[in-house]
């Protein structure tokens, strides 16, 4: 595209570095803003400033969170015995979206991946064991991907976790294999939630 102003360019061209943005969504999202009062622009730009500088990862779970603990590890009213381990925020906020869901969590930030270079030690394997023995969870439900790195990191953590008075049980397999959590439609993935079974190994 050929665009008569060099702002205009490089506006798309920043909007378009955004992941499932075309060049064509970009440049109608910059032309919006062009029509809009100047504040409006401001206060979007504000607003993503700000949330750049501010935000963080929860010291208990790793969610995202605007101060040291998210508001979901704060929220009195959630059962503490159960922790739900998901790979990534994306997978929180599709659980919390089915409404079916009443725990806390644990974000690994990934999944173990040879291939990629992933092993234990780049995850939140260690701050998971330490909640389980301080905070005296009864269940873990493994809410991760059933992709073959998925199952892999379920066999490894259910193996540190097999000494632990700890209850470990997976999802119900109404998402596909090799499926991704975070793109399973919400009664697929309430369901699984809901009717999770114990893990073997």
């Amino acid at each position: 595209m050929q665009f008569s102003s060099t702002l205009l360019n490089d506006a798309v061209e920043a909007f378009s570095s955004l992941p499932g943005i075309g060049k064509k969504t970009a440049l109608r999202l910059v032309l919006h803003l062009i029509n809009q009062d100047v504040t409006v622009t401001q206060n979007f730009a504000k607003d993503l400033v700000q949330m750049r500088e501010q935000i963080r990862h929860c010291l208990k779970c790793h969610n995202i969170s605007d101060s040291e603990l998210c508001e979901v590890c704060q929220d009195k009213k959630r059962d503490a015995s159960v922790i739900c381990l998901v790979e990534d925020i994306r997978d929180v906020i599709a659980i919390e979206s089915t409404g079916q869901y009443y725990g806390l969590y644990h974000v690994l930030g990934g999944v173990i991946s040879p291939i990629e270079g992933i092993g234990p030690s780049d995850l939140n394997i260690d701050s998971l064991v330490r909640r389980i023995d301080e905070d005296e969870a009864k269940e873990l439900i493994m809410a991760v991907s059933p992709t073959i790195e998925g199952e892999t990191t379920i066999f490894y953590i259910s193996k540190i976790l097999k000494e632990k008075e700890v209850k470990v049980s997976t999802i119900a397999r109404g998402v596909s294999f090799g499926g991704e959590l975070q793109y399973a439609d919400e009664v697929t993935l309430g369901r699984s939630i809901m009717s999770r079974t114990e893990y073997t190994g």
